[in-house]
C-alpha cells in the first residue's frame, strides 16, 4: 500500500515514524483502508463507521479507530492511528466521547473532521432515568460536559446524524453527492421502521424501570418513555460505592426489577451482586459503543429490543 504525505505536522513521535518509514495510513484490523480512488473517511467508533460505511457505500473506505472489543472510553490512539486521522478525506467523531480523538482531531484534523455531536442537541447525562442526588456519584456530573454521548441509540437521530454525514461526504465527492443522499435517505427508512418497532413493542409493558450497568441508554429511554437506573455513571469504568450499590438495590425492589442488565465490553460483577441481592437475573444489554457479534447495529437494537420485551414483560 502506498503511503500518502501527511497533510499536518504530526506529534514528535508520529514525525519520528514518519521519517524511519514506520508510519502507514493503513487501518490495523480496525475496518478498511486507503484505497486508490476511494474516499478515506476515519470512524472513531462503531456506530460512526455503520453510518459511513452505509452512506459511503463502494466509493469510500472506512477505518475504524477503536478495534473490536476495545471500550471506546478508554482509546488511546498509537502514531499509526495519528497518522490514520491526518490523512483521512474525513474523520468522522463524537467530541466529548474519547478525549485522545477529540485532541487528535484538534491538532490534525482541520477541515476534514465532521463532529456529530454539532448535529443534534445532546441529552444532559440525568436525562432518561431516576434524577436523585447521586449523579455526581455515579459520574454524571463531571463527565463530557455533563452532557450524555450515547446519541445512536435513539434511532431517529441516528437517521439525522445520517443525513449530514451524507452533505458531508457529498462535498468531499461532489461527484458521488447524490449517491449518498440516497444511501442516506434509504438508512433513513430503515432507521425509521426500527423507531416503529420500538415505540410498538415497548407500548404496553408491566415495568418502565431499566437498571443498567451504566448509564448508557437516556436517549434511548427517553425516546421510548423508559426510566434508566444507572449503577455507574456515563463511564463504564467508574467504580459505585458502597452507598449507590444499596440505593440502586433499593430502587431494584421498589419496581420489582426482574433483570439487571450488564454490557459486552465490561465486566458483568456488579450487576451480578446487584441482582444476587434483589433476587433478578441478569442479561445483556448492548450500548453498540463497538460492532456486535453477529449482525451490525441494526440486527443488534432489534436483539436489545426482544431483551427488553422479555425484562419488562411487554405485551
Amino acid at each position: 500500500m502506498t503511503v500518502r504525505a501527511p497533510r499536518r505536522i504530526l506529534t514528535a513521535a508520529a514525525t519520528a515514524l514518519l521519517a524511519t518509514g514506520g508510519l502507514t495510513a493503513c487501518a490495523d484490523g480496525t475496518g478498511g483502508a486507503s484505497e486508490p480512488g476511494k474516499v478515506d473517511v476515519v470512524a472513531a467508533f462503531y456506530p460512526l463507521q455503520f453510518l459511513a460505511e452505509r452512506i459511503g457505500g463502494d466509493t469510500v473506505a472506512v477505518s475504524n479507530l477503536t478495534k473490536p472489543g476495545a471500550e471506546p472510553h478508554d482509546l488511546e490512539l498509537n502514531p499509526r492511528q495519528v497518522g490514520q486521522v491526518v490523512d483521512a478525506d474525513v474523520v468522522v467523531y463524537l467530541s466529548g466521547f474519547q478525549p485522545a480523538v477529540d485532541e487528535a482531531v484538534e491538532q490534525n484534523g482541520g477541515d476534514r473532521a465532521f463532529d456529530v455531536a454539532g448535529v443534534t442537541p445532546l441529552l444532559d447525562a440525568a436525562a432518561g432515568g431516576h434524577d436523585h442526588d447521586h449523579e455526581g456519584e455515579a459520574g454524571h456530573a463531571d463527565e463530557s460536559g455533563g452532557k450524555d454521548p450515547h446519541v445512536w441509540l435513539d434511532p431517529t437521530r441516528l437517521a439525522t446524524i445520517g443525513d449530514k454525514l451524507a452533505e458531508r461526504l457529498g462535498k468531499a465527492d461532489p461527484d458521488h453527492a447524490a449517491d449518498y443522499t440516497a444511501r442516506a435517505g434509504a438508512l433513513r427508512t430503515e432507521l425509521t421502521k426500527l423507531d416503529t418497532e420500538y415505540a410498538d413493542g415497548l407500548r404496553t409493558c408491566q415495568r418502565r424501570e431499566i437498571v443498567t450497568s451504566h448509564t448508557a441508554f437516556g436517549y434511548l429511554t427517553e425516546r421510548y418513555q423508559l426510566e434508566q437506573i444507572g449503577i455507574s455513571g456515563l463511564t463504564p469504568e467508574s467504580e459505585p460505592s458502597p452507598k449507590r450499590l444499596a440505593e440502586v438495590a433499593e430502587e431494584a425492589r421498589e419496581h420489582q426489577a426482574g433483570t439487571i442488565f450488564f454490557e459486552t465490553l465490561v465486566s458483568p460483577k456488579v450487576a451480578e451482586t446487584i441482582a444476587r441481592e434483589v433476587g433478578a437475573k441478569t442479561a445483556v444489554l448492548d450500548p453498540l459503543e463497538g460492532p456486535p457479534a453477529d449482525g451490525d447495529y441494526l440486527s443488534a437494537m432489534r436483539t436489545n429490543l426482544q431483551t427488553l420485551r422479555t425484562a419488562l414483560d411487554c405485551s
